[in-house]
């Protein structure tokens, strides 16, 4: 049995992020119209770790069916080392002999992969004129999410807080389109400082105890997720302000992907405040490995193991 494996370099290389929110956008379609399937992801916290491991499975039918893992370790810390905090790999299964195929860097993966949907919802959500960009966070994620929205929208100016402006309310403020991009287990935004009009791309915690936006603001703004089933069991942002009584399950107006398939019209006004609250799917993670697959195949890149 010959497995490809890509490396972290490869990955960069085989998916530049303008082909990654395509990738994004036909995967969220497939999921939408019922062609993938996938549980909850695995999270394994041991008491004295500082750090957690996840595991994601996925499987996507069709003509080329596939079974993807991603087996991935998040260890917040690794920052103040220069190391990504994710470590891991994204494995590619046959779908129809169960055969290993390929084992991708998940660092590589996560980084773009999570950015391209954060661009794909500020395409599909955000004002057309929107042009002021705000990023929370210094992190892996700001690095790549200032890349991918500048694929979506033109950007006239870009506040990154802890590097560019004093306080999150500096960058936030008058800004059309903020990314949330922390390890915070309390709000860093409220309610009082988004303008009319504004996106918010909020994608930093996947914890049910930690939030970035505060109750006010899940009460104000339009509230849109990549997978309702995730949002209720991981989602923080919601869970906190469901249980204090401020929001419901009504409150999720549509899934991502049912935007794209025209089931939700998505922003309805100009003066709307919209959130998008992403988790990260385990479907990103066999799409976009799946993409550099196929690509590395054609070009003849990677390493052939034979297992």
């Amino acid at each position: 049995m010959s497995v490809l494996i890509l490396n972290h370099t490869e990955v960069d290389e085989l998916l530049p992020m303008n082909e990654c929110i395509d990738v994004m956008e036909k995967a969220f379609i497939a999921l939408a119209r019922g062609e993938v399937d996938q549980p909850l992801r695995t999270i394994f916290r041991p008491g004295t770790v500082k750090g957690v491991m996840a595991m994601m499975p996925s499987y996507r039918g069709g003509d080329a069916p596939l079974f993807g893992l991603k087996a991935i370790c998040v260890f917040p810390g690794n920052a103040a080392i220069g190391k990504d905090a994710h470590q891991g790999a994204v494995i590619l299964f046959d779908g129809t002999t169960g055969e290993l195929i390929a084992i991708v860097n998940a660092s590589a993966i996560t980084a773009i992969r999570t950015a391209a949907v954060s661009a794909l919802a500020t395409r599909v959500l955000a004002n057309e004129t929107a042009a002021t960009l705000a990023i929370i966070g210094a992190g892996v994620q700001a690095r790549a999410h200032l890349s991918a929205i500048a694929c979506v929208r033109q950007q006239s100016e870009v506040k990154c807080r802890t590097e560019a402006v004093d306080t999150v309310e500096a960058a936030v403020r008058d800004a059309d389109i903020i990314v949330t991009a922390t390890t915070s287990r309390e709000p860093v935004i409220r309610r009082e400082w988004i303008a009319a009009g504004a996106h918010i791309n909020a994608i930093g915690t996947f914890s049910p105890k930690a939030r970035e936006l505060d109750t006010a603001t899940m009460v104000s703004a339009s509230l849109f997720v990549d997978r309702r089933e995730s949002a209720f069991n991981e989602a923080g942002d919601y869970l906190i302000a469901a249980a204090e009584g401020a929001i419901g399950p009504d409150t999720i107006r549509a899934e991502l992907g049912e935007v794209l398939i025209g089931k939700h019209p998505g922003r309805t006004s100009a003066d709307e405040i919209s959130i998008f609250k992403s988790l990260g799917l385990a479907m990103e993670d066999l799409a976009a490995a799946e993409y550099c697959y196929r690509k590395a195949e054609k070009l003849n890149h990677g390493t052939a193991v034979s297992i």
